[in-house]
């Protein structure tokens, strides 16, 4: 899992973020570039705007196709980044009461303002890695506020090769690379996420830049949600997932990075940004 360590925490102030020191993180952050995704289409500009930070990991502040800008904002991030501790295999939470803050921030990566949860609307570690809360407030109220309009989330399936960037709230930190392809099943430990986007190399995410959102460098609209990455070359173990294919073979990718799709989430939310997980198209794990 890309998630800071609690420990460690004399590094804080070599690091000088007031913050928990990175897992694995050999160096100091540092900006990525990589080429243009094609010469025939534009890039948007891709910032920290809507982005947020958390305690221990990034996150940002989301909306879908349907939703209404009187509609509470809603803040997506990991599953394994939830206050009360990492959802078990298998296990669903919904509608839990939150009181979690966020720190909401600008294009330039400055916090303007903080967010507070009432619920945590959608959280599991099964099939996939996300937490989605609700917060006190609306889109309209936060844009008429602080300026600051939600990223939008895709609702169709991600392309290999289509260039991203993983914008982390907690490190105030752009990667940017290609997304290298999909992987079938990507086990870590004693979770199994399905249909994982596997990143080229140039994104070298690190611990805190969980529950970051990975944005398509052309719509900046939000593909996935970036969760974890093999650190030491092991196998299927903790902070060192591995693929399997659909005839079980395992491969396991030191230094490669993966998110979780999010093209999937839209369809089981309704009017006023309510779950329904019986919705038609929503295929997020049930509890």
């Amino acid at each position: 899992m890309n998630k800071p360590l609690l420990a460690a925490l004399s590094a804080v102030a070599t690091i000088g973020l007031g913050a928990t020191p990175a897992l694995a993180a050999p160096h100091s952050p540092a900006p990525q570039t990589t080429a243009p995704h094609s010469a025939k289409a534009a890039a948007v500009t891709v910032d920290f705007a809507g982005t947020v930070s958390l305690s221990n990991c990034s996150g940002s502040v989301i909306r879908f196709p349907g939703s209404a800008d009187t509609d509470p904002a809603l803040v997506l991030t990991n599953g394994h980044c939830l206050e009360t501790g990492m959802p078990s295999a298998g296990q669903v939470i919904t509608g839990q009461s939150s009181s979690r803050t966020f720190g909401l921030l600008n294009s330039a990566g400055t916090k303007i303002a903080t967010l507070r949860a009432n619920q945590v609307v959608y959280s599991t570690m099964t099939d996939t890695d996300v937490t989605i809360y609700r917060t006190t407030t609306t889109y309209a109220a936060i844009k008429s506020s602080y300026g600051i309009s939600p990223l939008t989330v895709q609702d169709t399936h991600p392309v290999a090769g289509t260039a991203i960037k993983v914008v982390s709230g907690y490190w105030k930190r752009i990667y940017s690379c290609n997304i290298d392809g999909f992987v079938y099943r990507l086990k870590e430990g004693d979770w199994t996420f399905k249909d994982s986007v596997r990143y080229t190399s140039a994104c070298n995410t690190i611990g805190g830049t969980s529950g970051s959102p990975v944005i398509d460098a052309t719509t900046g609209k939000v593909v996935a949600v970036n969760n974890t990455g093999n650190e030491d070359g092991e196998r299927c173990t903790v902070n060192n997932p591995c693929e399997v294919d659909a005839s079980g073979n395992v491969t396991v990718r030191q230094g490669i990075n993966y998110a979780q799709e999010t093209y999937n989430i839209p369809a089981c939310f309704t009017t006023g940004n309510k779950l329904n997980l019986s919705a038609a198209g929503c295929t997020l794990p049930k509890p």
